[in-house]
């Protein structure tokens, strides 16, 4: 794997794409550094190898400049957490950032302006609605000729490219895989994002077995590839969370007013069925937290999952469920953990969630490894501490669940190939 760790960076300006898409209050301060804290051992990797370091990302989704979201906003954090004054540029491919460039020395780090202040960078024309499909076909042209020379211009500031912006990743945008055609012989992985391509690839490929793969959320139809792709790899596969109910309607279960996909329930019949031919165990918990309402406040009662009265809602997994898929997570040497087992938002129903959590952590303890990824598993991990208990967490959501669809991303792939 092409990294920062088998590169010569003496002398070298290194252009680096980071995710700095953090979350500011409305006094422009981060309430969520993670993702900053995140890229250091990159950025100190360089610096201690003898080069600088141009920083881009984006912040938000701008419709075009914007103060609001302007990345000045995270120098203040960014100089602290490096221990220098990073430098600025007020434009990502303006002459401000040209001149600052050129005048970098070893160990200086200046961070560009937000690269989607710039249309190029997703490379979609920003259109008022009313605009015929003539227009439309137009400004896409012209968008796609215009990103040639916008990514010209962000590759021409630098000597090397590195990404390390995995939340970014399954983008084809111009500063996370265009760009890499400019340095053929000078682009590699930053530490984030060669960790979270070995983790994927370790749960996927090189795992060792029992592999078992617990998927929760809301909707059976956000997950049909991922559940498709995982179907032929694992041992044991558990449906949790709102989609575990579209099964058990496909059961024929009784599930009051919990939701459901009524158009998939075919679909999860195919899918139990597809189990069984492989040999595949599913787990779908067996009884249920159900609430009269969806509400923290609301009165709940214990349910088996598949007999939950009409005027009743399913809104997490009960003790039984907890313990057959604590039981199966003992016995597995690779987990792959996404979604949560209930609403666990709401204090009333975050019990089932965060005893899978506990589960994974301990089996982690006990030999397996644990990748953690998607928003909400994410979320729940951190909020029940257990991020330091499980063997890695994944950093980008939609990257992520990509990954384990079996998609190729391209930020991945346009480093890769030669």
């Amino acid at each position: 794997m092409k990294t920062v760790d088998n590169y010569d960076f003496t002398s070298k300006r290194a252009i680096v794409r980071v995710d700095f898409n953090v979350p500011l209050d409305e006094n422009f301060k981060i309430t969520d550094t993670t993702r900053i804290d995140a890229a250091i051992p990159t950025i100190e990797k360089i610096l201690s190898s003898g080069g600088s370091v141009i920083l881009m990302s984006h912040l938000g989704r701008p419709k075009g400049p914007s103060a609001k979201l302007s990345l000045k906003h995270i120098l203040p954090y960014l100089s602290e957490k490096l221990g220098k004054d990073v430098k600025f540029a007020d434009d990502c491919i303006g002459q401000s950032a040209v001149d600052l460039s050129a005048a970098l020395k070893p160990g200086d780090v200046m961070l560009l302006e937000n690269l989607r202040f710039y249309e190029e960078e997703e490379g979609k024309p920003r259109l008022p609605e009313t605009v015929t499909d003539e227009e439309k076909k137009e400004a896409k042209a012209r968008v796609k000729e215009s990103q040639k020379e916008f990514t010209k211009k962000l590759a021409g500031l630098a000597d090397c490219y590195v990404n390390d912006a995995f939340g970014t990743a399954h983008r084809a945008h111009a500063s996370t895989a265009l760009i890499a055609k400019y340095f053929p012989n000078d682009k590699m992985f930053g530490y984030l994002m060669r960790d979270e391509v070995a983790a994927i690839k370790k749960v996927l490929e090189d795992n060792k077995r029992p592999f078992t793969a617990v998927l929760g959320g809301a909707k059976v139809s956000s997950k049909i590839e991922i559940i498709n792709h995982l179907l032929s790899k694992v041992d044991n596969l558990v449906i949790g969370g709102g989609m575990m109910f579209t099964f058990i309607k496909a059961q024929g279960g009784n599930i009051g007013g919990s939701l459901v996909e009524p158009e998939f329930v075919a679909l999860a019949q195919n899918i139990l069925q597809g189990a069984k031919e492989l040999g595949v165990n599913i787990l779908i918990p067996v009884d249920a937290i159900a609430a009269n309402a969806f509400a923290d406040d609301a009165e709940k009662k214990l349910c088996k999952s598949n007999e939950i009265p009409d005027g009743w809602m399913g809104l997490d997994i009960g003790p039984e469920s907890v313990e057959m898929i604590t039981k199966v997570l003992n016995e597995s040497k690779t987990i792959l953990w996404n979604g949560p087992m209930g609403v666990f938002e709401l204090c009333s129903f975050q019990k089932g969630t965060k005893d899978v959590a506990l589960a994974v952590a301990a089996a982690t303890a006990n030999g397996a490894f644990s990748l953690v990824g998607g928003g909400d598993s994410v979320a729940a991990i951190n909020k029940f501490k257990l991020a330091d208990k499980v063997s890695y967490v994944s950093t980008g959501g939609g990257a992520m669940l990509e990954s384990i669809e079996g998609k190729e991303l391209p930020g991945v792939k346009a480093i890769l190939e030669d």
